[in-house]
């Protein structure tokens, strides 16, 4: 077992050799030799089941390794009861989608506690709340894919390294998507070394289990923050950070098997290649 990279999206490339459809991604990332794509719902689920079935089959035909990521309108922390059942919606149709797909995996962002909110408050009505997802998920047959709340990148909002880990607890069916990214805009510039990226797998090792952080999900890019948090993801050719070298080395030396999505802008595919060849070639080094 090896880690997989692969992009979020569909990068420029994909579009500029002549490609429209998503379901052409998985042969065109197979002719790259990437292993990963995460299929993006985050403006709202659009896509019908014949095209997610496609999707999938193409992916499984070309061992590419599928997750989506569900749209960034839910909203576990809403003190709002509209807002609150159309997160459970949201929720539904993401997973529904993940079905035809065949994915694996459901990335999520927990939300906000609001201009003025309480953090802990919201950290309670986020839980409240994803129990009923997961309640739903169960009756109505769901239950394939891992729910992954995602760590974030802004001050205002929730996703702490601690608050995503407080979520998991509540299932077997959750497990972090850590990324590190984020955590760099977030933390004003921290994760830039190997023993920053290898504290954030100890943690959750000691949390969860060996086995999640062994496969854990993970987000990369290059991105500019500001006091508040995350501004703009850029690429690797842009001079901002995280580096992606350091972890590298901590999940090569430590023979970990997590999924990497690269997040750059336009060159995800191009950019996680970079991150493939680099983890390649430390494999061949003897620690």
């Amino acid at each position: 077992m090896f880690a997989q990279f692969g992009p979020a999206g569909n990068p420029d490339a994909f579009y500029e050799a002549g490609h429209k459809a998503s379901a052409d991604m998985p042969e065109w990332l197979g002719g790259l030799s990437l292993k990963a794509y995460e299929y993006q719902c985050s403006r709202g689920v659009h896509v019908g089941q014949a095209t997610a079935e496609r999707v999938g089959e193409q992916a499984a035909c070309y061992d590419v390794k599928i997750s989506i990521h569900a749209p960034y309108f839910i909203s576990l922390a809403t003190e709002d009861e509209t807002i609150a059942a159309n997160t459970l919606k949201h929720f539904q149709r993401s997973l529904e989608v993940a079905k035809w797909m065949g994915a694996d995996r459901l990335v999520f962002h927990i939300g906000g506690p609001g201009k003025g909110g309480d953090r802990r408050q919201a950290m309670e009505r986020s839980k409240r709340l994803f129990a009923q997802v997961l309640e739903q998920a169960e009756c109505l047959g769901l239950t394939g894919p891992l729910l992954l709340p995602e760590t974030m990148g802004k001050q205002n909002q929730l996703g702490s390294v601690d608050e995503v880990l407080e979520l998991c607890k509540l299932s077997d069916r959750v497990r972090p998507a850590v990324d590190f990214g984020h955590l760099h805009a977030v933390t004003g510039g921290q994760y830039t070394t190997s023993q920053e990226f290898a504290a954030v797998f100890d943690k959750i090792a000691e949390t969860l289990g060996a086995g999640a952080a062994q496969n854990l999900h993970i987000h990369f890019s290059r991105i500019e923050f500001t006091k508040a948090g995350e501004r703009r993801h850029w690429t690797f050719a842009d001079p901002y950070g995280p580096p992606h070298e350091p972890l590298l080395a901590v999940i090569a030396e430590r023979g970990y098997t997590p999924r990497i999505i690269c997040e750059s802008a336009g060159t995800q595919a191009q950019d996680a290649i970079t991150m493939q060849d680099f983890y390649k070639g430390l494999l061949k080094k003897d620690f």
